[in-house]
């Protein structure tokens, strides 16, 4: 399946990226645009920072609200996903006694993050097993709700888990949690630009999205959403002009956290550009080839070492990236290390529930990228040993 969008993009093309999911990759057009904002930041420092910042930020806050069906003033702009989170998690009021629920397969990140915060806080970190295999959405929103008590105050769940490559049915656990008076945080980093995402209809708290990943915005960028009744708990992180405003605006939430001193908001003025060069490429067909090619590829994955993958085959489980198992034993650093070096190939791999690659599947991949993959999987792992019938 050739999606055909190599050109566009900057990448190496003597190594198969199977890697999206790390950083992102920009589209040409789109970086150039970075550029000029960067060389106009240049030319006049005092314009571009001072005096036209706030209206700059604004428009492109209004265009990504818009993609992102909510009013402008409702999202501030990021440097990335952990950044976000930790706006969250520092602003929390819990306390001993109190319970915050996430789940075993949030990014390694942001556990560290919140179990920062559940030692600094006092409150208790509760995790609910999700075993692999998967089965239903509706058997996972059984057994994670199932973990909710009288001491639960908030929630944090991946949207598009990043170890393990699982949708999970966000809407429906924050729906649930609401009826009850938990709050919701919802980490989507993995979601804009792969997945469609309506922000109201998530009804989450707060809900973090990545734009330098699957929106191929530039490096840097991301954003924090807040739900209008829940902007007042958040405390910025960095404490600067916009805690004391000389002249208020409407929105207390982004003066609290867009201006953070001196720096370079390029990346975020570059996000009208991303949606725009999506939309250009018919992006909803783009995703939607992905997404069957990296369902081919994990299921050629794990049909190489004869081992169960993750979910079953089923959209509703996966995006454009999926993780396939690994026969056990497998030395996963030395495998990420040899395929890197010795075979021209950056793909994630680690472990979880064992050893694992995670494919990334992007408007720049084809069959061939699969291809490359598997040959070299196949002369860096051993195929577990089937016992013969009687």
């Amino acid at each position: 399946m050739a999606i055909g969008l190599k050109e566009p993009f900057l990448l190496d093309p003597e190594i198969t990226y199977l890697n999206h999911g790390a950083y992102g990759a920009t589209p040409r057009p789109v970086f150039e645009s970075y550029q000029r904002w960067q060389r106009e930041l240049e030319r006049e420092p005092v314009d571009f920072l001072s005096r036209k910042g706030t209206e700059r930020l604004a428009h492109s806050r209004s265009i990504l609200a818009d993609y992102l069906g909510i009013a402008r003033d409702n999202l501030v702009y990021v440097n990335n996903g952990t950044v976000g989170l930790n706006i969250v998690a520092r602003s929390l009021r819990l306390k001993a006694g109190d319970e915050l629920l996430t789940t075993d397969h949030e990014h390694g990140g942001i556990d560290r993050l919140f179990r920062f915060m559940a030692d600094k806080l006092g409150f208790t970190l509760v995790k609910c097993r999700v075993p692999l295999p998967v089965t239903t959405h509706g058997a996972l929103i059984d057994r994670f709700m199932s973990h909710v008590t009288s001491r639960t105050r908030a929630i944090l769940v991946s949207h598009l888990t990043s170890p393990t490559s699982l949708v999970f049915p966000v809407k429906e656990i924050c729906a649930r949690a609401r009826a009850i008076g938990i709050m919701t945080i919802v980490d989507g980093s993995h979601v804009p630009g792969q997945l469609p995402l309506r922000l109201l209809d998530v009804d989450a708290d707060f809900y973090v999205g990545i734009l330098h990943k699957w929106l191929c915005a530039p490096k840097g960028c991301a954003f924090l959403y807040a739900r209008p009744s829940a902007q007042d708990l958040l405390d910025p992180l960095v404490v600067s002009w916009g805690w004391e405003p000389k002249n208020p605006g409407p929105s207390k939430f982004v003066e609290y956290h867009e201006w953070q001193g001196s720096r370079d908001f390029s990346a975020y003025l570059t996000v009208p550009d991303a949606i725009a060069f999506q939309r250009q490429h018919d992006w909803e067909t783009v995703a939607a080839k992905c997404r069957v090619l990296a369902m081919q590829a994990q299921r050629q994955v794990s049909d190489l070492f004869g081992l169960e993958p993750y979910h079953p085959p089923r959209p509703e489980w996966h995006g454009q990236i999926v993780c396939a198992r690994l026969p056990p034993g497998t030395d996963d650093v030395a495998l990420l290390h040899r395929l890197r070096h010795d075979f021209n190939i950056d793909v994630s791999v680690d472990r979880f529930d064992g050893p694992r690659v995670r494919i990334s599947v992007q408007a720049y991949n084809d069959e061939d990228d699969i291809d490359h993959l598997l040959w070299a999987l196949q002369r860096c792992c051993q195929a577990p040993v089937r016992a013969s019938a009687e």
